[in-house]
């Protein structure tokens, strides 16, 4: 089976698709395949600023100016709490209206700043989060929040060397947020930078122990950085903590299925499957689990839905093909074989089997063809899973 190598097989969505929880500054995710979201609440970041406005101390001889910088004070203050109140309400247009009007009457307003780049960003108006963010920080050089902030904004817009520009100045300022390096870590698996990743998540954990959704993505870190027995107590610690948390039993079994040890493998999958019975890749890994275990009878119907509900998984097509093979159903073999050929055209194991399965049914000289196109493919990518292995995992 294939590394993990995307935010997709994490479980997490490319960032355009991702959603933002206000109430931690945290890109958090919703998608088919982790199906993880934390529960939604507003930040209430301006609660605990202070609001300090600069008033005219030139000892004028009237008190005019004081007492309508004190009402202009007042105003941005109103406005500042409209804007707050919409934003706990989800009405982002009026939140927009009441920071924007916050920052016409006082551009230097700290917390109007916030509000209105958040609201910006919650709203999806990507690139007016970038340009208004960048004016932002430049008027709050020390505002980690804003730098936070205005990295995620680069992140959801598909720009991650942008966003790890300014997510590394926010840490570098705030190194003790838990969002800060869990949104770091976010952009840098996306960017298959796992080492750097699993520094960044373990400073999080230590940060914030009991969340579960950390210790999965420190476990798919050290998983891919060849430390799979740390990934393993990564995965358990979350399911200690979280025994329902989607996918951990999912990731638990993938890590043990890739040390061999499929009985505790497949004990997790069968947990997985209990609560995603429609994840193609859940059951896809699953019925993959079952072909090593010399169980190829339970994992055709494994594989089968998996593939009616995702048809586009070489992988499935190519293990249900060999798990038909090995149960003396060449000819239904000979079509999931070939549908595997044309999905992965570079994978050279498929067409192994496929010769197999030809001179099972008499088909000699297409056998023969598919040997010779094999054996092309497998000098020319000699890296590639062997004659009676799938792809490698």
């Amino acid at each position: 089976m294939p590394n993990v190598n995307s935010l997709v097989f994490l479980g997490l969505p490319p960032p355009c698709a991702s959603s933002y929880d206000a109430s931690k500054g945290s890109m958090l995710q919703r998608s088919p395949f982790f199906g993880h979201s934390r529960r939604r609440s507003t930040i209430k970041f301006w609660a605990s600023l202070a609001r300090t406005v600069a008033l005219s101390v030139f000892l004028l001889p009237i008190g005019l100016t004081v007492r309508s910088s004190a009402q202009t004070t007042a105003q941005v203050q109103q406005l500042i709490q409209r804007g707050e109140a919409a934003l706990d309400s989800g009405n982002l247009a009026e939140a927009e209206a009441n920071f924007s009007q916050a920052i016409r009457l006082a551009p230097n307003d700290q917390s109007a700043n916030r509000g209105l780049l958040l609201t910006n960003l919650e709203s999806g108006r990507l690139q007016e989060a970038i340009d208004f963010g960048n004016k932002a920080v430049t008027r709050f050089p020390r505002d980690a929040q804003l730098q936070h902030w205005l990295g995620l904004a680069y992140f959801k817009s598909g720009q991650n060397p942008e966003a790890l520009t300014w997510l590394h100045k926010a840490l570098q300022l705030e190194p003790a947020q838990f969002d800060m390096q869990f949104d770091t870590a976010l952009v840098l698996l996306q960017d298959n930078q796992f080492g750097p990743a699993a520094d960044r998540l373990e400073a999080a954990v230590k940060l914030k122990p009991s969340d579960g959704l950390a210790h999965v993505l420190l476990g798919t870190a050290y998983q891919n950085t060849n430390r799979t027995v740390q990934a393993i107590e990564q995965f358990k610690l979350a399911l200690t903590q979280d025994p329902g948390i989607p996918l951990g039993h999912y990731h638990l079994a993938y890590a043990l299925a890739s040390l061999g040890r499929n009985s505790e493998a497949l004990a997790e999958y069968e947990k997985e499957v209990k609560s995603s019975p429609e994840n193609p890749l859940v059951l896809a890994h699953y019925g993959h689990c079952l072909l090593a275990s010399g169980d190829w009878n339970s994992a055709i119907p494994k594989l089968k839905r998996a593939l009616a509900l995702s048809p586009q998984k070489s992988d499935a097509a190519y293990d249900l093909g060999k798990a038909l093979l090995l149960s003396d159903d060449a000819a239904t073999a000979i079509v999931w074989l070939q549908r595997a050929a044309e999905l992965n055209p570079s994978d050279p194991s498929p067409h192994y089997q496929l010769a197999r399965a030809l001179e099972k049914t008499g088909n000699s000289e297409e056998a023969r063809a598919e040997r010779q196109r094999f054996a092309e493919l497998k000098k020319a990518q000699p890296q590639t899973g062997g004659m009676a292995s799938g792809p490698t995992q």
